[in-house]
């Protein structure tokens, strides 16, 4: 007999059956737009409550569930209709907002910049993200729309998710992976003129594998997510868009191909050519080989040639502080996936791989996403500007020759979506003394010096209210977690007793990663236990994050805080939460008192979760790492330690465990419980009104949009078209002299360098220096010879220097010019000088091109320049 599994199954598709006075709903609910909108997400709790827990805060789900009764009755409830009314004008009024650009006169006609990410965090029933990388990009987009900005983004539609976390008894991470019913989800899919999903395809070894096109609405900006899960396509591929960050590595570079690859061509069967590309990390990259084979075949130029024009146009983000942290694939598994593509590049395979390594020559080296990245991306930044730092001294291979802080990888710091993550009490409490501006325009510092005007008392009501919440919150998510592991009925009765409302409530919520340190805080489990036995000044922690599944001390450092949370002296002290997701962070980050971080110093690229913190007035205690680094001063919160790097990790961990305790003991709970007649703790709500006022308008997603734009964007916008006129000629004559350059480059060589020295140089007098160059072949305006001066450390190696060009004095003939130049000096000490050559001319302004630097002596020395601010640094 016939097995149902072996049937052929007619699918067919069931809607929302909305009363006609309620169809905006389904508007809605399909425009994640509602997700920063309180008055949007208050539409479907009114509805039913239960219901919207149910689904998890998912309204296109819950709309298919609500009863019958209950929508006729909304559609005749005319409080509800108005509510409903009101909710459309606000999004019509943000479909049709002036964007930012527009605003202040910056607009550049018709272009396109598409954001390519693994993943995007934007809401927790659309569970496509993993944890810090997918929330920036999730709020990256909600920004862009806030902007106005005409960006679109590219992900991949994963049907499991990321996995989802569960403690067994012993409390080990254990992990499922549900399927996401898609039907049931703001997520639709893209049709074209005859209603039929858009498909696109790649080829992978010994097949092409097909690729649907979906779309989520983010207020005005598309989200288009890529779906191999089709029948026409083998087993094996339907499950490429299985689940983020799960499989092999195998797994990975399809799923890479598929983004990069595959993203470029469907943004291009919709007609979508983008005008600047930005690969939010290197899981991406691959889409730059895809841009430069485009060009190729419709221009009929060499690889070098496309890769010019291409490169221009594309923006390369970083997040790993660690080479560890990167994406890197064996040459023969390149090989295999490659074997017919590299062809189209006009490069051989040797070629190909080349694009991946650090160092060119090393064919033992494995092929990196992020180096492919830099090395076609012209435009390179990390994430904070501690992490721009560690970039440039990670990549610095790359660019051999080059000072340091030369290295063309700048920084912009990451941000967080105010409404997204602000509490609703307190987002009343700014529209009350704050105006709508602090909405419309969140980046402006001035918008929130009206935070001082709000009272201290009002204040802190609000937040106690925010803190009781989490509590309460916390006690039922506890008891529903005891309950699956299979608790008794008395120990699921006595976590609704757990945690004080009142008690000093201190946050931990991130990746278990080992270098997060997550059991820090517990190191001297003697004096922790003292503090949370204190009854006259009691302190509580709140803690949740996953363990990637293969990562098995991140595991053992949840289990080891599960198993302190037991022990009977302080189980109602400590909390771990299970499945850390954006509806758990919202509820922390909005209740918690003090946000605690403590990673090792630069492994942190940046870090948002102390951001959204902030926002809430909760005050950040950190080691001063990520954004911290340059958020940090005595008035926001506190630091742990100084800034101290230590060779022994035991040693760190020793002494900033005893530092933590420390200001724990000395300066955190006594600050927290000294309070006025009124039981207000004046000196505390001033931490927190200056923690808003100062961090709010800076460590947000609109800043860090603006930023983009104009830092990066727009002059890649720029660069690119001035490369693309002409049919490319810009491009072509840009190739051509850079291989000029390179086959002229060895002939080069400084001859002589003269300046007086032998006497003692006054404080601001100056040094004149004489060179004489071999330039071979190469004529003047070809090159840049730079002086390059600054002060000597004990090791003769000059530090905090800067450049200053050279001027051409007098051709000596058969190759030799002479050069001339001024150092001028600003301070007493031991001082040193080198000559160097660089490419010149107005096509290199402001370019650092790899293995073209040519010094007198060698190594180069380490340097600060001064001479070229951050956001003109480019690859």
């Amino acid at each position: 007999m016939l097995h149902p599994s072996q049937a052929h199954i007619h699918s067919f598709e069931v809607v929302p059956s909305l009363p006609e006075p309620l169809r905006p709903l389904l508007r809605i609910a399909n425009n994640l737009w509602w997700t920063w909108h309180p008055e949007a997400v208050e539409l479907f709790t009114r509805l039913d409550r239960d219901l919207w827990r149910s689904s998890h805060h998912n309204p296109v789900k819950m709309l298919g569930m609500v009863s019958q009764e209950t929508l006729n009755a909304a559609a005749k409830d005319e409080g509800y209709l108005t509510s409903l009314s009101l909710a459309v004008e606000n999004i019509d009024r943000h479909m049709s907002r002036t964007p930012w650009l527009e605003s202040i006169g910056k607009e550049s006609d018709g272009y396109t910049v598409a954001y390519f990410c693994a993943e995007f965090g934007l809401t927790e029933s659309l569970q496509i993200y993993s944890g810090g990388l997918g929330g920036l990009a999730g709020d990256h987009l909600k920004s862009a729309s806030e902007l106005g900005l005409p960006l679109v983004a590219v992900g991949l539609l994963y049907r499991n998710g990321y996995f989802q976390q569960y403690l067994n008894a012993d409390g080990w991470q254990q992990e499922y992976t549900p399927d996401l019913d898609f039907s049931n989800l703001p997520v639709n899919p893209v049709k074209d003129d005859a209603g039929e999903q858009i498909k696109v395809s790649v080829r992978l070894p010994g097949r092409d594998v097909q690729i649907a096109l979906w779309k989520v609405e983010v207020g005005r900006i598309p989200l288009y997510l890529l779906d191999t899960n089709l029948q026409e396509n083998a087993e094996a591929d339907r499950h490429i868009t299985s689940q983020l960050y799960g499989g092999d590595m195998e797994m990975r570079i399809k799923q890479e191909i598929v983004l990069g690859i595959g993203g470029v061509r469907a943004l291009e069967a919709i007609d979508i050519r983008p005008d600047v590309c930005h690969m939010n990390e290197g899981h991406s990259a691959f889409l730059a080989l895809e841009r430069i084979r485009r060009i190729i075949e419709e221009h009929e130029v060499s690889f070098d040639e496309a890769r010019q024009l291409a490169a221009a146009s594309h923006v390369f983000t970083t997040h790993t502080p660690v080479p560890a942290g990167i994406d890197r694939f064996p040459q023969d598994m390149i090989q295999r996936y490659f074997k017919h593509y590299h062809a189209s590049l006009n490069l051989d395979m040797e070629g190909l791989l080349a694009l991946g390594r650090e160092n060119v020559y090393d064919k033992n080296e494995f092929f990196s996403m992020a180096v492919l990245a830099i090395r076609t991306s012209r435009w390179a930044n990390g994430v904070s500007r501690l992490h721009g730092e560690v970039s440039r001294q990670m990549w610095n291979n790359i660019w051999q020759g080059v000072p340091e802080d030369e290295v063309p990888i700048t920084h912009v710091t990451n941000g967080v979506h105010a409404r997204s993550w602000l509490s609703g009490d307190l987002i009343f409490l700014f529209d009350r003394y704050l105006g709508s501006r602090w909405q419309n325009n969140p980046a402006d510092h001035a918008v929130w010096q009206g935070v001082e005007n709000v009272p201290d008392e009002e204040l802190w009501r609000v937040h106690e209210r925010r803190r009781r919440h989490l509590i309460n919150w916390t006690r039922e998510r506890l008891t529903d977690q005891l309950r699956e592991r299979g608790a008794s009925p008395d120990q699921c009765k006595s976590a609704c007793e757990i945690l004080d409302p009142s008690a000093l409530t201190i946050g931990f919520a991130r990746r278990f990663a080992t270098y997060k340190r997550g059991t820090l805080f517990l190191r001297d489990l003697g004096r922790i236990q003292k503090l949370l036995t204190d009854s006259r000044r009691p302190i509580q922690f709140l803690v949740a994050g996953k363990a990637h599944p293969a990562d098995g001390g991140g595991k053992d450092l949840i289990r080891q805080i599960v198993h302190l949370a037991a022990q009977n002296k302080v189980s109602h002290r400590i909390v771990f939460l299970e499945n850390y997701d954006i509806h758990v962070a919202r509820n922390l980050v909005q209740g918690c008192d003090v946000w605690l971080n403590t990673p090792r110093r630069g492994m942190e690229a940046s870090g948002t979760s102390g951001m959204k913190a902030a926002l809430n007035g909760g005050l950040n205690c950190s080691i001063l790492d990520g954004w911290w680094d340059e958020a940090y001063e005595t008035d926001l919160g506190w630091a742990i330690g100084r800034g101290e790097e230590y060779a022994n990790p035991a040693t760190a961990d020793e002494l900033e465990s005893q530092s933590l305790y420390d200001l724990l003991e000395k300066n955190i709970i006594p600050l927290f419980y000294d309070r006025d007649h009124h039981d207000v703790p004046v000196k505390w709500i001033a931490k927190m009104k200056a923690c808003i006022t100062k961090l709010a308008p800076q460590f947000n997603t609109n800043r860090m949009v603006q930023q983009y734009t104009e830092n990066l964007y727009l002059p890649a916008l720029n660069k690119a078209r001035s490369l693309e006129a002409d049919d490319l000629g810009g491009a072509v004559r840009q190739a051509s002299q850079v291989a000029r350059l390179r086959s002229n480059w060895p002939t080069l060589k400084i001859e002589q360098v003269q300046a007086d020295t032998a006497e003692p140089l006054g404080v601001r007098q100056s040094l004149d220096v004489t060179a004489t160059i071999q330039l071979g072949e190469l004529k003047p305006d070809e090159l840049r010879v730079q002086v390059y001066s600054g002060r000597l450390d004990n090791e003769s190696r000059l530090v905090d220097a800067d450049y200053a060009d050279m001027t051409h004095g007098k051709d000596l003939g058969n190759g030799q010019h002479q050069y001339t130049g001024k150092i001028h000096t600003t301070t007493s000490g031991r001082h040193g000088f080198a000559v160097r050559i660089v490419p010149g001319g107005e096509m290199f302004e402001g370019m650092v091109v790899p293995g073209l630097i040519h010094w007198d002596t060698q190594p180069a020395p380490a340097s600060k320049p001064k001479s070229k601010p951050e956001h003109e640094k480019v690859a």
